[in-house]
């Protein structure tokens, strides 16, 4: 395992670059996965890294001792830094002190919306993009369109709240959504607080897409305007709506829910 000490070596640059920049990561098509639960479904789920990096003290860990075993054996290049350097590296406090470099996946686009899928229309907060990729992995959807607006899916914090999802899904940005639309094969649900039909009446048994937009002003008025149904999720007490990730929850499993029904 190779030791880096100095903050100008130009891999620890690197590093550096690609933690705090999501222009570098986009550059590099590369991203971080920090901390053993990532690591370890990318090496179950994808296969072996570009490089594995982990903190001096790190090295003491039986987890992360498995870990180095296992990239040992795929002929994974190891790096280890001081835990100064790491934790400069790292976004994650208290962590344990492991992080792959990983090439982002590129897939190419589909020629038509024809199956159970989530648009993303300018969604901001990294956690709930995480949060919402996690439920569509777990209610079985595969496909995730984001527009040019939408926070980078490749993230450190998204990948972190995504808690190992984005490798179960097909994750396509800068999709222009309103061509997308306009050629749907599938209908197309977007809430609204405003709308007159409750989710649970609707039929979701078939595929449908599912349109969320930005936390604070929700989807654009020309992407609702495509939508073929407006749904609203009934709730009790003085709240004005729900957070777009549980929305996205509720409606994944309400057509989960539909689709098991016997």
């Amino acid at each position: 395992m190779k030791s880096i000490t100095s903050r100008d070596n130009p891999l620890y640059k690197e590093l550096k670059l690609l933690a705090t920049s999501s222009q570098a990561r986009r550059k590099a098509g590369r991203t971080l996965l920090d901390g053993v639960h990532l690591c370890e479904v990318y090496l179950d789920q994808v296969g072996p890294p570009s490089l594995c990096v982990i903190s001096e003290s790190a090295r003491q860990l039986v987890e992360v001792d498995a870990l180095l075993a296992d990239c040992g054996s795929r002929r994974v290049q190891c790096i280890m830094l001081p835990d100064a350097l790491y934790h400069a590296v790292s976004q994650v406090e208290n962590g344990v002190g492991v992080l792959f470099v990983v090439d982002t996946p590129t897939v190419g686009m589909p020629s038509r919306l024809d199956r159970s899928a989530v648009l993303l229309d300018n969604l901001q907060d990294p956690g709930n993009m995480g949060s919402i990729l996690r439920s569509a992995a777990a209610a079985g959807i595969e496909q995730v369109f984001c527009s040019k607006g939408t926070v980078f899916a490749w993230s450190p914090k998204v990948l972190r709240a995504g808690m190992g999802a984005h490798f179960l899904l097909n994750i396509f940005e800068n999709v222009d959504l309103e061509a997308l639309l306009d050629g749907a094969g599938v209908p197309v649900l977007a809430t609204s607080s405003h709308a007159s039909q409750r989710i649970f009446d609707v039929d979701l048994r078939r595929p449908v897409a599912w349109l969320f937009g930005h936390e604070g002003q929700g989807v654009s008025p020309d992407l609702l305007a495509r939508a073929t149904h407006q749904v609203v999720i009934p709730h009790l007490g003085k709240v004005e709506s729900l957070n777009v990730a549980a929305s996205a929850a509720v409606c994944f499993f309400e057509q989960l829910r539909q689709k098991s029904a016997h």
